[in-house]
């Protein structure tokens, strides 16, 4: 006797694979590159152009570049000069900094690398105090290391730092400090007491209006003239604050934005519950706004890092700076494409991965579903 279990329905029917035109690969192709005439036109064009252009810029990078030698001599093939940026390499990275000193750099690049690396361990439990000496221990470090002058550390002019580590040093500094000035001047800029509103809208706009070339001239050139005789700022340190508080007004504005994209319901919500105005705006607000405007927070980081070069106009040698400086040696003239093509890269690849990080952010965040 038949099992009554396989019995065939007539209503039903097994699950099929889905088409390989659905799913996979060439799904992927078709949809993203082939979806309509147009696309398909600009993919095949697109193609083209890689052919084209690919072959010789791979040819010059790689194949027929020179990569061993100490000398311009070494440089004898049509392709790019890498013994350039070998030779140049030190001033490139650290500027002038005192060759036995380097290690300090080194050191705090190590400590701070170690440091940070546990932070991406979503497991690791004491990231709230590893986070609170990346604030405020580390600067202190870094700063008697690059420095000196203490703890038996020879001192080291801010005039000899260039190349990479003067980029940075900016950069790093810029950024942290951005931030909570950044978030501060767009509270303030929505508060409801006048003179703290007025004077936020009058600094952010104030510092918008002008561009970073005219503010860093103004803080290396016309701000000593207004101190007391015999006062004087650091270049370095007058660089510093000029970055940091033209990021501010840039990061004020992209914060307002989060904060008004919060719905009104969460301060009534928040209010009804009986919170103060700053468990309000830390516990609740702030959160949600900052969340919101990861990419606009991201993107002015990405721009700050590379108006790190506009420093060059008030005498400090910064990455870009150190390679436009090492291509008028007269013993290397005519290899300045290599030391652009060497810092764009590096460029690249410092933004990209704030970008990457960004993304991630985003994606680890993303809770309103």
């Amino acid at each position: 006797m038949a099992d009554a279990s396989k019995t065939y329905d007539p209503g039903h029917h097994p699950d099929l694979k889905p088409p390989s035109s659905a799913v996979g690969f060439v799904a992927w192709i078709y949809h993203n590159l082939f979806s309509s005439w147009l696309n398909a036109i600009m993919t095949v064009g697109a193609v083209y152009l890689l052919y084209l252009f690919t072959p010789p810029l791979f040819q010059w990078l790689f194949f027929d570049a020179d990569w061993v030698g100490d000398t311009r001599e070494a440089c004898s093939r049509e392709g790019a000069c890498w013994v350039y940026i070998i030779f140049w390499f030190k001033q490139l990275m650290y500027g002038r900094y005192p060759d036995a000193e380097l290690w300090r750099i080194n050191s705090a690049y190590v400590l701070l690398v170690v440091t940070m690396i546990p932070l991406f361990i979503p497991s690791f439990r004491w990231k709230q105090w590893l986070g609170i000496f990346l604030l405020f221990g580390y600067p202190i470090i870094a700063f008697y290391l690059f420095v000196g002058g203490s703890f038996g550390l020879p001192h080291v002019e801010t005039s000899l730092w260039g190349g990479l580590f003067l980029t940075l040093v900016i950069a790093i500094v810029g950024i942290v400090a951005a931030l909570p000035i950044g978030i501060v001047l767009a509270l303030g800029r929505r508060s409801d007491m006048p003179i703290v509103k007025a004077l936020c809208i009058g600094f952010i706009e104030l510092w918008r209006g002008v561009p970073l070339i005219t503010v860093l001239f103004m803080a290396s050139v016309m701000f000593p003239l207004f101190m007391p005789e015999g006062v004087n700022f650091d270049k370095l340190l007058r660089a510093l604050i000029a970055v940091m508080l033209f990021s501010a007004a840039y990061m004020a504005e992209v914060v307002r934005g989060g904060l008004q994209a919060i719905p009104k319901g969460q301060y009534e919500g928040a209010q009804a519950l009986g919170l103060s105005y700053w468990k309000v705006t830390g516990l609740i607000v702030l959160p949600q706004a900052l969340k919101l405007v990861i990419p606009g927070i991201v993107n002015t980081f990405i721009g700050l890092f590379k108006d790190t070069t506009l420093v060059l106009i008030i005498g400090l040698f910064d990455f870009l700076g150190m390679a436009q400086l090492v291509g008028t040696n007269p013993d290397w003239v005519g290899f300045r494409i290599e030391g652009y093509v060497f810092v764009g890269a590096l460029f690249w690849v410092f933004c990209f991965s704030m970008s990457r990080y960004s993304q991630h952010l985003e994606k680890k965040l993303h809770t309103g579903h």
